[in-house]
């Protein structure tokens, strides 16, 4: 008998478990980093659209702990760390 897994939404403010990273971004196979300022999340990788529509992906790196923070990222080549996190538009 398989267990009836429903897939719970994402609580802002809460840290997911790593499991549930990688459940929801399908990265079973893929051993997700700890986050070296903070020791505690893990970094997961974020993925965007170039200029053209074309998928970039791993654009940016981010700790899923809310109170870290950090962050990097790559834009027209170059590299910035720990850029403020803003909400984005729903």
């Amino acid at each position: 008998m398989q267990a009836n897994h429903r897939q719970q939404p994402y609580t802002p403010g809460c840290i997911p478990s790593l499991e549930r990273v990688r459940e929801v971004m399908s990265v079973e196979a893929m051993e997700l980093p700890v986050c070296q300022q903070c020791n505690i999340g893990a970094l997961v990788p974020l993925s965007d659209y170039g200029a053209q529509g074309a998928p970039v992906h791993y654009k940016a790196w981010t700790c899923i702990n809310p109170g870290c923070g950090y962050n990097i990222k790559i834009r027209n080549g170059d590299i910035f760390v720990n850029e403020p996190i803003r909400a984005g538009r729903h």
